[in-house]
This record gives C-alpha cells, sequence and structure tokens, in this order.
C-alpha cells in the first residue's frame, strides 16, 4: 500500500510543468538521434548531459531517462523501412520487420513495433517498481563467469537461427569476433593487428561495423543485380497500421514471455537491451507457437525483441536505483547526472523520505514516458510511411549519404566512414559466398564484452575454465548455448537420414513387386 501511495506522489510530482517539459525533450531527442545510424541513444544521452548542469535533479533524470526509453523504439523506423539498425538491439527486428516491409506491409510492422514497445514498458515498469529491491539481490550476485555465460548463450543463439548452414554461421561469427579483437587489450594494453595504423588502435566501433554492413552493403547488393528504378512496395492502408485485439490476443504468449524475459536481462548489470532482444529473439524461434516461420516476416519477431529491448530499460534503472550500479552505456550517463547534482544512488536512497520521492517520480516518469513515446511514434508513423513512396533511385543514394554522414558525426573522423565502406564491400562479399552477415555483427559487438568477462574469470579463477560450469546461474546459461548449438546439428542430423530411409523403404517395396526369378 505504502508503494501505491509513493507512486501516486511521484506521478503527481511528475505532472508538473517542468517535468512534463523536460519528458517531452528528452523524447523527441531520443527518437531523432535513434533514427540515425551512427549517433545512437548512447550518443544522444552524452549529448543531453551538459544541459543539466542548471538544472533540478528531477527533471534531468526524467530528461535523460526519456531519452533512453525512445532510443530503444525509434530505431525501428530506420530498421524496418530502409534496412538499416539505429541500434545493435534493431537487429534482429530487421529479419521479419523488413520481411514485411518487402511484402508492403510496412505501417503494420511499425504498428506491431509500437504495440510491443507500449507493453514493454508498462510490464518492467510495474515489474520495476514491485520487485526492484529483491530482484537487484539477484543481480548482484552475478559475477565475471555469469557475464561470460550469458553473452556466450548470446552468441550462440544467433548462430542456431542462422538460415543457413552452422558452419557458414560460425566462420560469419570468427570474422565477427576477430574484427573486436582489433585495438589496444583493454586489460594487457598491447596492440592487436593494428598493422601500426592508428586508424585502428582505438578498435573498430561496432557502430561502424553494423551501418556498413547492413546499409552500405545492402546498396552495393542492389547495384550488383541492378538497381531498378521503380517504387517501393506500397506500405499498406490506414486499417492495416495497427494490429487487431484478437492479433494481439493471439500471441499474448510472446508479450508475456517477452517481457519477463526482456525485464530480467535488464536487471543484470552489463547484459544491455542487444543481449536482451537477441536472446528474446533466439527463444521465441526456439519455443514459439510458430518459431519455424520467424525470420520470414511474422508479428512475432517483431514483437519478441522490441518488447525486449524496451522492457530492459526498466530493467536496467533497478540495479541503478537500488545499488548505484549502471547497467548499461546509457544508465552509466544517468548515474553521472545524479553524482554532478550530489547525489550516490544506493540504497540509502530508498531510507530519507525526501529521496525516496525522488525515486519514485523517476519511476512514474517511466509510466508516462512510453505512453508519450508511443503517442509521438504514432503521429511519427504517418511521416515516415510517405518516404516509402520515394524513387527507389533516389531513396538509394539518400540511404548511402545517410550512412556516410552518420558514420563521420559519430566523432567527426573520417577514417569511419572507410570504415563503413570496407564492411559495406565486406557484407557483399559475403552474401556472394552464402555467408550470413548477421553472426559477424554480432561477433563484432558481443566480442569485447565476452572478451573482458573471460579475462576477468580467468585472472580470478586462476585459469580454471570449468569455473562457467561450477555456478548454478553460469552453468545453466552454458547448458543453454551448447543446447541451442546442438539443436540445428540435430535437426539437420534427422534432415539427411529421412530421405535415407525413405530412399531404402522405396528400394525395398520395388523389389517386392518385382516378379521373382
Amino acid at each position: 500500500m505504502e508503494t501505491f501511495h509513493l507512486l501516486s506522489a511521484g506521478i503527481a510530482q511528475v505532472l508538473q510543468w517542468q517535468d512534463l517539459l523536460a519528458m517531452l525533450i528528452g523524447l523527441v531527442i531520443g527518437m531523432a538521434v535513434s533514427v540515425m545510424p551512427g549517433l545512437g541513444l548512447v550518443m544522444g544521452v552524452v549529448l543531453a548531459l551538459p544541459f543539466t548542469y542548471t538544472m533540478s535533479l528531477e527533471p534531468s533524470i526524467i530528461l535523460l531517462t526519456a531519452i533512453y526509453m525512445a532510443g530503444t523504439y525509434a530505431g525501428c523506423f530506420t530498421t524496418i523501412l530502409y534496412r538499416i539498425p539505429g541500434e545493435p538491439m534493431d537487429v534482429p527486428l530487421l529479419w521479419d520487420g523488413w520481411g514485411m516491409t518487402k511484402r508492403g506491409e510496412a505501417a503494420k510492422a511499425l504498428g506491431w513495433a509500437l504495440v510491443a514497445a507500449l507493453a514493454g514498458g508498462l510490464v518492467s515498469s510495474a515489474v520495476m517498481v514491485a520487485l526492484a529491491v529483491p530482484l537487484s539481490k539477484v543481480a548482484l550476485s552475478f559475477g565475471a563467469p555469469e557475464y561470460f555465460a550469458a553473452v556466450f548463450f548470446g552468441l550462440t543463439t544467433v548462430v542456431a537461427l542462422a538460415d543457413n548452414s552452422l558452419t557458414d554461421a560460425l566462420i560469419s561469427m570468427c570474422i565477427g569476433l576477430f574484427v573486436s579483437t582489433i585495438g589496444v587489450d583493454p586489460t594487457y594494453g598491447s596492440e592487436r593487428f593494428t598493422f601500426g595504423q592508428s586508424i585502428l588502435m582505438n578498435g573498430v566501433p561496432y557502430v561502424m561495423v553494423l551501418v556498413g554492413a547492413y546499409g552500405f552493403g545492402e546498396i552495393l547488393a542492389k547495384i550488383g543485380q541492378g538497381v531498378k528504378i521503380e517504387n517501393r512496395p506500397a506500405a499498406g492502408g490506414v486499417e492495416t497500421r495497427f494490429p487487431k485485439l484478437r492479433e494481439i490476443w493471439a500471441i499474448r504468449a510472446t508479450f508475456l514471455r517477452s517481457s519477463v524475459l526482456g525485464t530480467l536481462l535488464g536487471i543484470i548489470p552489463g547484459a544491455g537491451a542487444t543481449i536482451s532482444s537477441f536472446i528474446s529473439y533466439a527463444i521465441e524461434k526456439q519455443y514459439g507457437k510458430r518459431g519455424k516461420d520467424i525470420g520470414t516476416g511474422i508479428p512475432e519477431g517483431i514483437v519478441a525483441p522490441q518488447i525486449a529491448s524496451t522492457a530492459s530499460v526498466a530493467g536496467h534503472m533497478v540495479p541503478l536505483l537500488t545499488l548505484g550500479l549502471p547497467g548499461s552505456g546509457a544508465t552509466a550517463v544517468i548515474l553521472a547526472a545524479f553524482l554532478l547534482h550530489g547525489v550516490q544512488p544506493g540504497p540509502f536512497l530508498f531510507q530519507d523520505p525526501k529521496s525516496t520521492l525522488v525515486v519514485y517520480t523517476i519511476l512514474a516518469s517511466m509510466f508516462i514516458a512510453v505512453i508519450g513515446m508511443c503517442l509521438l511514434g504514432f503521429l511519427w508513423i504517418r511521416v515516415v510511411i510517405r518516404v516509402l513512396k520515394i524513387h527507389q533511385g533516389i531513396l538509394a543514394t539518400l540511404i548511402v549519404m545517410f550512412a556516410l554522414v552518420g558514420a563521420y558525426a559519430d566523432r567527426n573522423s573520417l577514417s569511419d566512414v572507410w570504415i563503413v565502406v570496407v564492411f559495406g564491400a565486406l557484407a557483399w562479399v559475403m552474401g556472394r559466398f552464402k555467408l550470413p552477415v548477421s553472426p559477424m555483427v554480432l561477433g563484432a559487438i558481443l566480442g569485447p564484452i565476452a572478451e573482458s568477462s573471460f579475462t576477468r574469470s580467468m585472472i580470478t579463477f586462476h585459469n580454471d575454465w570449468t569455473i562457467f560450469f561450477q555456478q548454478p546461474i553460469s552453468a545453466s546459461l552454458m547448458g543453454a548455448a551448447l543446447l541451442s548449438l546442438a539443436i540445428p546439428a540435430i535437426r539437420a542430423g534427422f534432415g539427411r537420414i529421412k530421405p535415407r530411409r525413405r530412399a531404402r523403404t522405396n528400394l525395398q517395396e520395388t523389389r517386392s513387386t518385382l516378379p521373382s526369378q
């Protein structure tokens, strides 16, 4: 009862014009930066941080949290319409979202993404309010072995989801992992694969890999096939923009499963929205009612990753507010905003009545931010859908310009532009050899996290690799990862056995019908 009282007081505080204005500005900024590959939600939060110096604590945190919340959703526009993920978390959304766009159902795909973001945000915010302290204790038990096991599971599930053979997916993922090792070793400080080039000293930014592989690479593939001068498929009528209630009810298990999974993974510091998105997509592929059809352009493939990535925002706020531990890059910036105002997040926030009201004001703002984000997204859809009518040749030129300008704007470096071009060419070559691109991108994204977690585990436990199978949580994740690798191999084996059995059966039936000598 006390929780509802505090939450009501927080809502009343958020409805003041200063906090509402900060939220609106944050939502607009979050949606604007997330549709620009090369910027992204973390960059938006970072750029907004200096403007919070002269603001009070509540509007500052509400502004940054709104940017973070909107950023997990707005990337669906470029992902679904242009096949350019605005953030790594949007990569799973691409496979089914782009499939619906090619069928002329872009408007409905965007509608599913909006409904999923609304559901994920509201459910996770409610869970965060009710279970913040108990769940934060579970997250506190995660060490380096658990982090590595979670990342390893995320890598293997994407390999298992590859359309091509398991071998091709492993090759692609290893290319991405190799890319992630370029630069200076974060643990020992030694240079790796830089070849004396200063451009490679800081490594290869995963954003450039993502933009190059999916944006520039797609254009190169179209040029190789011969760009047809025609319009894109129609986005669909207004009546098909949003799913009907019976359609939502038909996949209610996906909504529930992804909301819970995204929230729980978000609570784990370091897991991030990207891992939540990929794992939720993989779980839906493995155990969903229509798991075999995911990847062909069905709603479940949009709902699962979108819910998980949006739900992870509220999950990330749990360790930040209760333990003072940032769970992602964006929450690290939000932590800096707390410290700039002389407030240290942690358990003591729930002891002082004044600071407790601040906490519940922030929690209440997330409920309102989710609703405001979806209302803004509803209006934005009507504008963005018109882009589909642009001439395909002109649109291809705009996408190339958009990708290169976004790459340059990230660090004001022409080197990043060349990185985008190189990985666009690499994606084109991989496409020619039928190698999937998605495992490579995920390897480049999760490689540094996997390496740092593995190195810390080996240092802490004296190079004992069995530590990953000794702890209950890490052992469960490693077992799930190995199982996700084994299932495609077993299916492929049975797929080869059945035709052989059928051939032997046909041969025996043929022999039985032949007249005896």
